[in-house]
């Protein structure tokens, strides 16, 4: 399994140190960092995040602001110089609060806990369909029938079988909490796809049934893992 996640951070140091830290573990992918929680809260909303390391003393929105403000929240691990900070996240149920400066012990005893969790998650059944928002109603989405999700300015475009469309206001981050991240995943900005109605990939491009959907930069090393 491999765990999607993001650093919050607004001193130098401290985002190197942690950022070092996770690229020593296999099983953490760093998608993007941020040094404010304003841009950090809006690619929460948009993208699959696992975890997020968050520093909470920052100028402007801190980190429990940010947590407050969310309604599907990632796993949280918390990385302050203050713990006075500590019973606050709790209440927030984090996953973990990690004092600095902490060792890589302690940071691999903090992101394995995650890794448990999440790993029992995965193991429950997957779902066999979803209720995605229109503008007038709650459209029923038979998850076999789905062959990939593309981005249209404000609104996600569920391509199924049958050559049907469903065009929904929910988030690419939305639908990430309701799909099954063992059967769909995120390949570019603009696209989800079902990996088992996959018919081919060729250089960075993906064929399902008549369409191309490009792999980006950004979701490739994921993708590719996935696949193996």
């Amino acid at each position: 399994m491999v765990i999607n996640c993001i650093i919050i951070e607004d001193e130098p140091l401290a985002m190197e140190r942690t950022n070092n830290f996770v690229r020593k573990v296999p099983f953490l992918n760093l998608l993007k960092t941020f040094d404010n929680g304003i841009e950090a809260t809006a690619f929460i909303k948009t993208e699959k995040v696992d975890l997020i390391f968050l520093d909470i003393q920052m100028d402007g929105f801190t980190g429990i602001q940010l947590l407050e403000s969310l309604n599907h929240r990632p796993e949280v691990i918390i990385t302050t110089a203050f713990d006075q900070y500590a019973l606050k996240g709790f209440d927030l149920n984090v996953s973990d609060y990690l004092l600095k400066p902490f060792a890589f012990e302690r940071f691999m005893q903090a992101v394995t806990k995650v890794y448990d969790k999440l790993t029992v998650a995965n193991k429950q059944p997957d779902k066999q369909v979803i209720f995605v928002k229109t503008e007038y109603r709650l459209e029923k989405i038979n998850l076999a029938d789905l062959l990939f999700v593309e981005g249209m300015r404000d609104y996600r475009c569920l391509h199924l079988t049958g050559d049907k469309r469903v065009m929904t206001p929910q988030t690419f981050g939305e639908l990430a909490q309701e799909l099954p991240p063992s059967q769909f995943c995120r390949v570019h900005k603009s696209y989800m796809v079902a990996l088992n109605k996959i018919d081919h990939i060729e250089r960075d491009r993906i064929r399902i049934k008549e369409q191309l959907i490009p792999i980006s930069d950004t979701f490739k090393d994921v993708f590719y893992k996935r696949i193996k």
